[in-house]
Protein backbone atom coordinates (compact mmCIF):
# COMPACT_ATOMS: atom_id res chain seq x y z
CA UNK A 1 0.00 0.00 0.00
CA UNK A 2 2.87 2.40 0.79
CA UNK A 3 4.46 1.63 -2.59
CA UNK A 4 1.18 2.32 -4.39
CA UNK A 5 0.82 5.64 -2.55
CA UNK A 6 4.40 6.58 -3.48
CA UNK A 7 3.73 5.72 -7.14
CA UNK A 8 0.55 7.79 -7.06
CA UNK A 9 2.28 10.83 -5.55
CA UNK A 10 5.24 10.68 -7.90
CA UNK A 11 3.10 10.62 -11.02
CA UNK A 12 3.65 13.74 -13.09
CA UNK A 13 0.06 14.93 -13.15
CA UNK A 14 -0.28 14.81 -9.34
CA UNK A 15 2.85 16.92 -8.93
CA UNK A 16 1.65 19.31 -11.62
CA UNK A 17 -1.66 19.65 -9.78
CA UNK A 18 0.11 20.33 -6.49
CA UNK A 19 2.25 23.04 -8.09
CA UNK A 20 -0.84 24.56 -9.73
CA UNK A 21 -2.70 24.69 -6.40
CA UNK A 22 0.25 26.35 -4.66
CA UNK A 23 0.73 28.92 -7.43
CA UNK A 24 -3.04 29.48 -7.61
CA UNK A 25 -3.17 30.17 -3.87
CA UNK A 26 -0.34 32.69 -4.12
CA UNK A 27 -1.93 34.29 -7.20
CA UNK A 28 -5.26 34.48 -5.36
CA UNK A 29 -3.61 36.38 -2.51
CA UNK A 30 -2.04 38.80 -4.97
CA UNK A 31 -5.39 39.42 -6.70
CA UNK A 32 -7.18 39.84 -3.35
CA UNK A 33 -4.55 42.36 -2.28
CA UNK A 34 -4.79 44.19 -5.60
CA UNK A 35 -8.55 44.47 -5.23
CA UNK A 36 -8.73 45.38 -1.53
CA UNK A 37 -5.60 47.54 -1.28
CA UNK A 38 -5.38 49.19 -4.71
CA UNK A 39 -8.78 49.17 -6.46
CA UNK A 40 -11.37 49.48 -3.67
CA UNK A 41 -10.00 52.64 -2.00
CA UNK A 42 -10.50 54.79 -5.14
CA UNK A 43 -13.98 53.28 -5.60
CA UNK A 44 -14.76 54.17 -2.00
CA UNK A 45 -13.54 57.71 -2.62
CA UNK A 46 -15.57 58.09 -5.82
CA UNK A 47 -18.82 56.39 -4.77
CA UNK A 48 -18.71 57.05 -1.05
CA UNK A 49 -18.48 54.28 1.50
CA UNK A 50 -19.07 50.92 -0.22
CA UNK A 51 -18.99 48.96 3.02
CA UNK A 52 -22.33 47.23 3.51
CA UNK A 53 -21.05 44.98 6.30
CA UNK A 54 -23.16 46.71 8.97
CA UNK A 55 -26.45 46.00 7.18
CA UNK A 56 -28.46 43.22 8.79
CA UNK A 57 -31.96 41.98 9.42
CA UNK A 58 -32.75 41.36 13.08
CA UNK A 59 -34.85 38.22 13.55
CA UNK A 60 -35.01 38.32 17.35
CA UNK A 61 -37.52 41.16 17.69
CA UNK A 62 -35.32 43.00 20.20
CA UNK A 63 -33.89 46.23 18.75
CA UNK A 64 -30.08 46.63 18.68
CA UNK A 65 -28.05 49.71 17.77
CA UNK A 66 -25.62 47.81 15.53
CA UNK A 67 -24.80 44.41 14.13
CA UNK A 68 -21.97 44.07 16.64
CA UNK A 69 -24.39 44.62 19.52
CA UNK A 70 -26.84 42.06 18.11
CA UNK A 71 -24.07 39.50 17.64
CA UNK A 72 -22.71 40.15 21.13
CA UNK A 73 -26.19 39.50 22.55
CA UNK A 74 -26.46 36.31 20.48
CA UNK A 75 -29.47 37.52 18.50
CA UNK A 76 -30.44 35.75 15.29
CA UNK A 77 -29.56 37.99 12.36
CA UNK A 78 -29.40 37.78 8.59
CA UNK A 79 -26.20 39.59 7.61
CA UNK A 80 -27.12 40.56 4.07
CA UNK A 81 -24.59 43.41 4.11
CA UNK A 82 -21.71 40.94 4.36
CA UNK A 83 -23.22 39.02 1.47
CA UNK A 84 -23.41 42.19 -0.64
CA UNK A 85 -19.76 42.99 0.18
CA UNK A 86 -18.72 39.50 -0.91
CA UNK A 87 -20.73 39.74 -4.15
CA UNK A 88 -19.13 43.11 -5.00
CA UNK A 89 -15.70 41.73 -4.13
CA UNK A 90 -16.31 38.68 -6.36
CA UNK A 91 -17.35 40.87 -9.27
CA UNK A 92 -14.28 43.08 -8.92
CA UNK A 93 -11.93 40.09 -8.56
CA UNK A 94 -13.55 38.46 -11.61
CA UNK A 95 -13.08 41.66 -13.62
CA UNK A 96 -9.42 41.95 -12.57
CA UNK A 97 -8.71 38.30 -13.45
CA UNK A 98 -10.47 38.75 -16.80
CA UNK A 99 -8.33 41.81 -17.58
CA UNK A 100 -5.11 40.02 -16.56
CA UNK A 101 -5.91 36.95 -18.67
CA UNK A 102 -6.91 39.16 -21.59
CA UNK A 103 -3.62 41.09 -21.34
CA UNK A 104 -1.62 37.85 -21.09
CA UNK A 105 -3.39 36.43 -24.14
CA UNK A 106 -2.63 39.56 -26.15
CA UNK A 107 1.07 39.21 -25.34
CA UNK A 108 1.26 35.71 -26.77
CA UNK A 109 2.54 35.61 -30.31
CA UNK A 110 0.12 34.16 -32.82
CA UNK A 111 1.26 30.95 -34.46
CA UNK A 112 2.39 31.50 -38.03
CA UNK A 113 0.00 30.20 -40.63
CA UNK A 114 1.04 26.95 -42.25
CA UNK A 115 2.25 27.26 -45.83
CA UNK A 116 -0.32 26.01 -48.33
CA UNK A 117 0.35 22.59 -49.84
CA UNK A 118 -2.40 22.65 -52.46
CA UNK A 119 -3.79 24.99 -55.09
CA UNK A 120 -6.80 25.11 -57.40
CA UNK A 121 -6.57 24.19 -61.05
CA UNK A 122 -7.48 27.38 -62.97
CA UNK A 123 -9.41 25.33 -65.55
CA UNK A 124 -11.48 22.78 -63.62
CA UNK A 125 -11.13 24.27 -60.10
CA UNK A 126 -10.06 20.93 -58.61
CA UNK A 127 -7.68 20.94 -55.66
CA UNK A 128 -4.23 19.72 -56.72
CA UNK A 129 -0.76 19.61 -55.11
CA UNK A 130 1.12 22.91 -55.13
CA UNK A 131 4.04 21.47 -57.15
CA UNK A 132 1.84 19.91 -59.83
CA UNK A 133 2.65 20.88 -63.44
CA UNK A 134 -0.37 19.09 -64.93
CA UNK A 135 -3.86 18.76 -63.46
CA UNK A 136 -4.71 15.18 -62.52
CA UNK A 137 -8.41 15.80 -63.20
CA UNK A 138 -8.56 17.69 -66.49
CA UNK A 139 -4.97 17.10 -67.75
CA UNK A 140 -4.42 20.83 -68.31
CA UNK A 141 -0.84 22.08 -68.52
CA UNK A 142 -0.15 24.25 -65.44
CA UNK A 143 3.39 25.44 -66.22
CA UNK A 144 3.51 29.18 -65.62
CA UNK A 145 0.12 29.25 -63.92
Amino acid sequence: MLKEFKDFILRGNVLDLAVAVIIGTAFGKIIASLVSDILLPPFGLIFGKLDFSSLYLNLSGTPYASLADAQKAGAATINYGMFLNNVINLLIVGLVIFLIVRAANSLQRPKPAAAPTTKECPYCLSVIPLKAVRCAYCASDLIGK
